[in-house]
């Protein structure tokens, strides 16, 4: 059985979310920063040019990582958005004053899931609970 069969897509809680993450990110020590983690999962954002100015292009995430963490993360984030009354104060809060764009609602919650991801690296690393504060310091 591979490690992402521990992942739990249909957990409703966000913070059990953290138990069978740390089965695909295993030692959180072993990344140097946040950017290393959102790169396994593919949430580093990346832009292809092709001879195009840098300010016509718009950055999307690789989706060169773990495709399974990557969706369970966004899952998470998905129901910690609509359920979660701190999140959805947050999500709610992003979106402000842009609830006409196209597609605004999915890169949100992508932001969100990868916002989510460092979090619970980071709670990994110091050993700690989850505070909601820690939505509002960032």
């Amino acid at each position: 059985m591979s490690k992402l069969a521990w992942l739990n897509f249909h957990d409703r809680k966000w913070l059990n979310f953290k138990r069978p993450l740390t089965a695909v990110i295993g030692d959180a020590w072993r990344f140097g920063s946040a950017k290393q983690v959102l790169k396994m999962a593919g949430f580093d954002l990346n832009a292809a040019r092709s001879g195009k100015k840098s300010k016509e292009m718009v950055p999307v995430i690789s989706k060169k990582g773990n495709a399974a963490l990557r969706y369970c993360v966004y899952q998470a984030a998905f129901i910690a958005s609509t359920r979660n009354i701190d999140f959805v104060e947050y999500y709610t809060n992003t979106l402000r004053g842009r609830e006409r764009e196209q597609g605004i609602k999915t890169k949100m919650r992508v932001k969100l899931a990868a916002k989510m991801l460092v979090m619970a690296w980071t709670l990994m690393k110091k050993k700690e609970e989850f505070n909601p504060d820690y939505l509002k310091n960032n």
